[in-house]
């Protein structure tokens, strides 16, 4: 697919990502109504033919702006680019575990990230067509499964006298029992890729700590939406997590996406004391 409009204003990013993610989310769709087929990556991570396809897609819809993108199918295949201060963050299926396991719970990540923080996010889930938005002007919602966005719904973190945590039902970890312990934790939401920034945002869940290991791709536009609706990303030293890793891997440290700074600084406390 070749796009041919003029480069967009600054205004005009968070539509030109919105229409990506959703050419994106129909070609995996495509593959997804076939047997598919996997492979493993060098790191032993699978891909199928909708990461690349999707990937793709979404590759010529940000061509036009000039801002150099940093995808993970281009980096496994050694394409980096010089990135700047300014670049998109590209995972054309984050899930994959989920995409082969039918469960519904994979999404398209498109993000833009501005001296190391990511200012802009889209999420989308292609089966549901659930799409979370989050850019200067705030967080949002609508539905994306019939090729176009429906009316947009703000939406917000919210707090909760009980805690609900939102775990990976592929990545999980042994200190999150305790954490839950301590921070008496009411129940688990149990959810796949990057839907778990999206349940805080819109107030489902509080708490989203990750014990294991991601890349930037994995969790950008997720902590976009997450940050627009009023949550916070922090790393297990309290601060926030940044972008521009010095690595050819692109990998984040441990961190906890939280409904509220506070919250994320007490449990990556409570995580550094567990993980000791």
């Amino acid at each position: 697919m070749t796009v041919t409009t003029q480069a967009p204003t600054d205004q005009g990013l968070t539509t030109l990502v919105l229409d990506a993610a959703i050419a994106a989310a129909k070609v995996i769709l495509d593959v997804y109504a076939r047997p598919i087929a996997a492979v493993s990556k060098a790191d032993g991570s699978p891909v199928t033919e909708a990461d690349a396809a999707a990937e793709a897609i979404i590759l010529d819809y940000l061509k036009k702006t000039g801002i150099p993108v940093l995808g993970e199918e281009s980096v496994a295949a050694g394409i980096i680019p010089t990135l700047g201060e300014r670049y998109f963050v590209v995972d054309p299926l984050d899930g994959t575990k989920e995409f082969i396991k039918r469960n519904g719970e994979f999404t398209v990540n498109i993000a833009l990230v501005e001296d190391g923080v990511p200012v802009l996010g889209v999420v989308l889930a292609p089966v549901t067509g659930e799409t979370f938005i989050g850019d200067a002007s705030g967080a949002w919602f609508c539905n994306t499964l019939s090729g176009a966005a429906s009316d947009k719904t703000a939406i917000a973190v919210a707090s909760a006298e009980r805690l609900r945590i939102v775990a990976s039902r592929s990545h999980g970890h042994a200190a999150l029992a305790g954490l839950c312990e301590t921070l008496d934790v009411e129940a688990d939401v149990s959810v796949g890729s990057s839907l778990k920034f999206c349940l805080l945002a819109r107030g489902d869940a509080q708490l989203y700590p990750r014990f294991t290991p991601t890349c930037e791709w994995d969790t950008a536009a997720g902590q976009a939406v997450l940050e627009a609706a009023g949550g916070a990303v922090v790393t297990l030293d309290g601060e926030r997590m940044r972008y521009g890793k010095h690595d050819l891997a692109f990998l984040n440290p441990y961190f906890v996406a939280a409904s509220s700074l506070e919250l994320a600084r007490r449990a990556a406390a409570e995580m550094v004391r567990l993980l000791d």
